[in-house]
């Protein structure tokens, strides 16, 4: 694995997956090293490879890089997926963390116990507050930011779907969102990261949300 690209989480989404997604945009190939036991996480904490005591960590170009914002950001600057100055790099960085307070929401829901509710407000915030942002720009535009394909592109993609797999059908308000969708599932990377058998994570199930807990020494409900 010299090298290479390593992610160390678990073997599920969560919030790997946005760093998972942008890696295979940027056809970077990486291994995966799965957090499966108290004693794994412990001794990443012993050797002091997490800085805040929190995954996801990457090792990447010798180093090893915690906070998600941060690795997403190292990846789009070192991968041409962050604009071309520091204006289009701030709507970037905008529309990514609007995304990623949405796709937090839909991650959080294993961990509630009455997930109804949540639903509702995840359903309703998507319509009223994020997506509208993403017709308006992208009805006139192939790309959220600069003409360029961005990491904000792909994290739409990834949110999109996520939405889709909780709520069918919620795109049919959003043309221009739905054709960005299958505009962008037809680039190769993304196209062969859909398919079965690739490094994409699915939906979280109950072994996942259990092994998880006991890494982290997390109970239910969560605060």
């Amino acid at each position: 694995m010299s090298g290479r690209v390593v992610l160390h989480y678990f073997n599920g989404r969560g919030k790997m997956e946005s760093i998972r997604w942008l890696l295979t945009v940027a056809e970077v190939e990486f291994d995966e090293m799965y957090l499966t036991t108290r004693d794994q996480y412990e001794k990443l904490l012993s050797d002091g490879a997490l800085m805040f005591q929190q995954v996801p960590l990457v090792e990447i170009d010798g180093m090893k890089l915690i906070q998600t914002k941060a690795i997403l950001n190292y990846i789009a600057e070192k991968y041409n997926l962050h604009g071309k100055d520091i204006k289009d790099r701030v709507m970037i960085n905008m529309y990514s963390e609007g995304l990623m307070d949405l796709m937090e929401m839909i991650m959080k829901l294993p961990f509630t116990q009455d997930p109804k509710p949540q639903l509702d407000n995840i359903l309703s915030k998507a319509k009223e507050r994020y997506l509208p942002v993403f017709e308006k720009v992208l009805s006139g535009s192939i790309y959220l930011v600069g003409g360029k394909l961005s990491c904000a592109d792909v994290q739409l993609l990834e949110c999109t779907l996520m939405l889709e797999e909780k709520f069918p059908g919620i795109l049919a308000d959003f043309p221009s969102v739905k054709s960005f969708q299958g505009r962008m599932i037809q680039i190769p990377a993304i196209n062969r990261f859909l398919q079965p058998g690739s490094k994409r994570k699915p939906q979280p199930d109950e072994k996942l949300l259990k092994t998880a807990m006991e890494v982290l020494q997390i109970k239910l409900p969560l605060p």
